[in-house]
């Protein structure tokens, strides 16, 4: 008998399994593939680490203009992707040694829920029953499709089939221009790929700042990324020499295909109907104070919970929430309002707490201040001056939302995250003097204006 079974090895998974040694709880973490999940195996690792590789040809292209003589950068795909694939098995290597370490029984095969404990079946379709006090559901995500446009791994692709390309796809189309597109977006126009970026809504990264989004969307342009947003694609026609698209009355031809319309809950044939917990279109309605279902013994975390962000970091926090609460009893509820938000294009976009247009529909009275990257020295000996940083202030209150775009922004949103969380005034946030120069002087200058004693 184990105290906790966790079926599902991605971050809300394995965090809540290394953290449960904290209070010496024994863990059985089931999982049917390697231990990591979307975020280490097929999402976050292996997407930056393409970005990364994407960042370095840019900068070496534009060594010239910083006196570095060079010849024309070319692209290896192969070494990239390799690259890609040694940092993802170093890092789910650390982890499973790490788990080990810790004392986590590590089950491979596929659970679902029996008899109050967990069934697991192994590739060799053998059975075996785990007993288990509590159970936390982490089985995470798949990606979506959208009618029309079936995966085939080949013309139409996931997210999940583009981070394992061969080759350079020469001219794709991405349907969906939210983080996951506009990922792919900016680093395959950094590349060289002729890119075309759909969105159905009007701009892209929906729920984003307006102004950080114009300094993206900016960016992408001109890498020569077409991007059309209030879009949307009718039926694709596939040829042998690629696949057209049909939208506005217009077509484009492409190569490839890649559906990057967001990700569904996996929580199909895990059990569920056999229980009393809840569930809706897929996802689990927990207790977001505990991470409990509605069976109290049953525990839900990561991107199968009903209305929390599908970010890797929100499923850490749900895993130390749900342990915290089976190992004392005490709620330690997860701070959703200032869980950082950020893309990873090229500039990065981040922000945490509320956007001006999320706080006018709340209701809320506020005052929005702004600083462009132009003026910032540090930005502009990187040769990176687009971007922004904003601040939404509650009238006469603390800060309540932030948004950064430019260089360093998903590093920069931490400092904004402690604003917000610990409600801090804007006069109080800009006491505090930041090194010159450096790009985070944006946000302090922001600070100063919003406290109205601007310097600039």
């Amino acid at each position: 008998m184990h105290d906790v079974a966790i079926i599902g090895g991605g971050p809300g998974g394995y965090a809540a399994a290394l953290y449960a040694h904290n209070f010496g709880l024994s863990v059985a973490l089931i999982e049917k593939e390697r231990v990591g999940g979307t975020c280490l195996i097929r999402g976050c690792i292996p997407a930056k680490t393409w970005l990364q590789s994407a960042h370095v040809f840019s900068v070496v292209k534009k060594a010239g203009e910083f006196g570095v003589v060079a010849s024309e950068p070319t692209v290896d795909w192969q070494i990239a992707l390799a690259r890609k694939n040694k940092v993802v098995n170093g890092l789910v290597n650390g982890l499973s040694g790490l788990l080990k370490a810790r004392g986590v029984d590590v089950v491979e095969g596929y659970g679902s829920l029996k008899d109050g404990g967990v069934e697991v079946t192994a590739t060799d379709l053998s059975v075996t029953q785990i007993e288990a006090a509590n159970v936390i559901l982490a089985t995470g995500s798949v990606p979506r499709s959208i009618p029309g446009y079936p995966i085939d791994g080949e013309r139409i692709v996931s997210s999940d089939h583009a981070l394992d390309w061969e080759s350079q796809p020469g001219r794709v189309a991405i349907i969906g221009g939210g983080v996951i597109g506009c990922e792919f977006a900016s680093l395959l126009g950094d590349f060289g790929s002729e890119v075309h970026v759909f969105e159905a809504l009007d701009q892209l990264l929906p729920g984003t700042d307006p102004d950080a989004v114009k300094s993206l969307d900016r960016a992408l342009r001109k890498k020569k990324v077409k991007v059309s947003t209030s879009t949307k694609v009718g039926a694709p026609e596939i040829t042998d020499s690629g696949v057209t698209i049909p939208y506005a009355e217009k077509s484009v031809e492409v190569d490839v295909v890649l559906v990057a319309v967001g990700r569904g809950p996996q929580t199909g044939n895990i059990g569920l109907e056999s229980t009393s917990v809840v569930v809706d279109r897929g996802f689990v309605e927990v207790d977001r104070q505990t991470m409990q279902t509605a069976e109290p013994h049953i525990y839900a975390v990561g991107d199968i919970v009903a209305g929390t962000p599908q970010l890797a970091h929100a499923g850490f926090a749900e895993g130390i929430a749900a342990i915290t609460h089976i190992a004392t009893g005490a709620a330690a509820p997860v701070d959703y309002n200032s869980i950082p938000l950020v893309t990873y294009t090229d500039p990065e976009v981040a922000q945490v707490g509320v956007t001006e247009a999320q706080a006018v529909e709340q209701g809320r009275q506020v005052e929005v201040t702004s600083h462009g990257m132009r003026g910032v020295g540090r930005a502009i000996i990187q040769g990176e001056v687009g971007g922004i940083v904003k601040i939404v202030v509650e009238k006469d209150g603390p800060i309540i939302g932030a948004t950064v775009a430019g260089p360093g922004a998903g590093e920069m949103i931490h400092e904004l995250m402690y604003t917000v969380a610990w409600e801090a005034l804007p006069s109080e946030a800009a006491a505090y003097i930041h090194a010159h120069p450096t790009v985070s002087e944006a946000i302090g200058e922001t600070l100063l204006s919003a406290s109205g004693r601007s310097l600039h």
